[in-house]
């Protein structure tokens, strides 16, 4: 009779503590809450001033990422992403063309990356593909399904003739994020939009990564005062040999 009364006891109090834990009055559990994911985008960024629609971006912060089919766009505010969602075709024609006219300047090759034809040569005008906000350059129409196939490879090959090409007279001596000096041998190079970013190491990347279009604007601007000052240079009056 005994041990039945104690078995009794603890289920009572078994489920009183139960009913106990679940009162409304008791402090919940504390969960840990999982923190918000960054947008990580493979492409190449969106650097124009303006969102699709035309209007001005605001800070970084406060600035809509999206990947719209592949390709990393930016908008002002949610008007203008919906506005760009329900006829996206009307806008997009003129992002390309800004952003071609961007990244032709410092387009690095003279010849198609597929056929390995010269571009404007005998196949004509050359056919401008924007692939993941990357330019690539190519002969003819029939080279447009072979880049398709192995796009990587392509933009590989740019990056290679990128850094090769403006290495030889990159305008910084620093690295624009940390500001060290820019050591030979530790130098770590990335390619952003078809401009060489030099960076004094791997750290550095993230921030490249984070703020794209601050640094890309750094170093054409460096890029800029350079072409500026040797053109003054080239156009200073000679004095004769001799002369006072």
């Amino acid at each position: 009779m005994k041990q039945l009364l104690l078995a009794t006891l603890a289920a009572t109090l078994l489920l009183a503590g139960g009913a106990l834990a679940q009162r409304p009055d008791s402090p919940p559990t504390s969960r840990p809450v999982e923190a918000p994911k960054a947008f990580v985008f493979a492409g190449d960024p969106y650097l124009l001033p303006v969102d699709p629609t035309g209007v001005k971006l605001p800070a970084l912060e406060q600035q809509l990422v999206v990947d719209h089919e592949g390709r990393e766009l930016r908008f002002a505010n949610e008007e203008s992403l919906a506005t760009f969602r329900a006829a996206p075709e009307r806008f997009l024609a003129r992002v390309d063309r800004e952003m071609i006219a961007d990244q032709l300047p410092l387009y690095p090759l003279m010849t198609c990356p597929i056929s390995g034809e010269k571009l404007g040569g005998e196949m004509g005008e050359p056919i401008d593909v924007l692939y993941t906000n990357r330019l690539v350059r190519l002969c003819c129409k029939m080279c447009i399904k072979k880049f398709e196939a192995s796009p990587d490879k392509v933009i590989e090959r740019l990056n290679a003739a990128v850094t090769e090409q403006q290495a030889r007279n990159y305008p910084l001596t620093t690295c624009p994020v940390s500001g060290e000096a820019l050591e030979e041998g530790e130098i770590v190079d990335r390619v952003v939009s078809g401009r060489l970013i030099r960076l004094c190491c791997k750290m550095c990347t993230k921030k490249v990564a984070a703020d794209p279009a601050r640094f890309v604007h750094e170093v054409d601007m460096a890029r800029a005062k350079r072409a500026r000052e040797a053109e003054g240079g080239a156009n200073k009056p000679k004095t004769r040999e001799g002369a006072k």
